[in-house]
């Protein structure tokens, strides 16, 4: 995908103007650093789509580079290094190194690589990014899409309203409700201080989902607040 950003990183010049010359003639943008420091000021400050990380680097040297660009970015990073033994190799998977390339090497190959990579990468963003469509959280199955609760694999029927009270809380693990926030927003009127249909939905919601009503698992009452979805039910 043109425009993408690359960051080089080769404390070697003639690397870093090699490997812009290859990969900006298939639409990418290049950016180059000769030593970590400035690498990682760059991906702190810039939007850097995948990063070629040379091993051996003045000062910083490339495996601590990388641990500490994945404390900022899960961004693909393929290292260069001119020592191919196995345990390098490991220590720069291990460190957060998507791939391994030695030196020397064919620019065509990495410019293979690099598209394989971000490939991989946008694909893995997008399924990120496309909320659930079922939620599972232990012996409970939620499908927003057909409408339907699974307690134990064994369907449940609750009310629209319930299914939508489940369902919202469900999404938002954790995030605390006042009862009068959940009738306004699913019920689209004013609560006007009448917080007892909601009790009831709850009640209700409860006796279907929870193994034991009286000392329920999955909505939990926060007192004084309102309820929230058990975070720590997640499969």
């Amino acid at each position: 995908m043109s425009g993408e950003r690359i960051l080089v990183v080769d404390d070697e010049a003639e690397i870093g103007e090699l490997l812009n010359l290859y990969l900006t003639k298939e639409g990418y943008e290049v950016t180059t650093a000769l030593d970590g420091r400035r690498a990682l000021d760059i991906v702190t400050n810039e939007k850097i789509d995948l990063i070629i990380l040379d091993v051996l680097l003045p000062g910083l040297d490339g495996i601590e580079v990388c641990n500490a660009i994945r404390k900022i970015t899960d961004v693909p990073i393929v290292f260069l290094s001119c020592r191919g033994d196995d345990i390098d190799k490991i220590m720069g998977l291990a460190a957060g190194g998507d791939d391994y390339i030695t030196k020397p090497f064919s620019p065509r190959e990495i410019v293979a690589r690099v598209k394989a990579h971000l490939r991989r990468y946008r694909m893995t963003a997008a399924a990120r990014e496309e909320p659930p469509s079922v939620l599972r959280y232990r012996w409970l199955e939620i499908d927003l899409e057909a409408c339907v609760v699974r307690v134990m694999g064994k369907e449940v029927y609750l009310s629209h309203k319930e299914f939508e009270v489940l369902s919202l809380l469900a999404q938002n693990p954790d995030k605390v409700f006042s009862a009068d926030s959940l009738f306004e927003r699913l019920w689209q009127m004013q609560s006007l201080g009448d917080i007892r249909t909601v009790m009831v939905h709850i009640s209700n919601i409860r006796k279907k989902i929870e193994k034991n009503p009286a000392a329920p698992e999955y909505i939990l009452t926060v007192r004084g607040a309102g309820y929230k979805f058990n975070g720590s039910m997640a499969l």
